[in-house]
């Protein structure tokens, strides 16, 4: 007889959406959490710094994953008293993200991974279990929590 899984609590929130590489990915990932966080109680406290850490990572699986064409998976979830986690899995490529500091001023790279690093309270890359690709996580503390 197969073995029934239940379905989270009313009050745990997960979602999952898949992308295509393209520039206009962070905006539409932006947008996915948006509409995640509507349906979780209290989920507006996660939007600002959510928003932003993903736009940043979904930006980084674009520009330095491998080529155009292969996806990158977006998933969320948010529990009551818990941070929200957010992972994006980038099918085309294992390499790992590195932070790294912009040289100058007015370059518009290097700053994306310190921001994850800033806003998240823990982050990390791990290789995907499927075998290919890697996914880079984090967890944001809701907006009354961070410092």
């Amino acid at each position: 007889m197969p073995e029934s899984v239940a379905k989270p609590p009313a009050w745990v929130v997960e979602a999952d959406r898949w992308f295509p590489r393209s520039n206009l990915s962070p905006r539409r990932a932006r947008a996915f959490l948006r509409e995640v966080l509507t349906r979780a109680k209290g989920g507006e406290r996660y939007a600002d710094s959510g928003e932003l850490v993903l736009s940043e990572l979904v930006t980084n699986a674009v520009v330095h994953g491998a080529d155009r064409g292969t996806l990158i998976r977006v998933i969320v979830s948010l529990a009551e008293n818990r941070p929200l986690r957010i992972e994006v899995h980038d099918i085309g490529t294992a390499r790992r993200p590195v932070p790294r500091q912009a040289v100058g001023t007015g370059e518009e790279s290097g700053r994306g991974l310190l921001l994850v690093k800033s806003l998240a309270t823990r982050w990390g890359c791990c290789p995907r279990v499927q075998g290919f690709g890697k996914f880079v996580w984090c967890e944001i503390p809701p907006a009354d929590d961070q410092a």
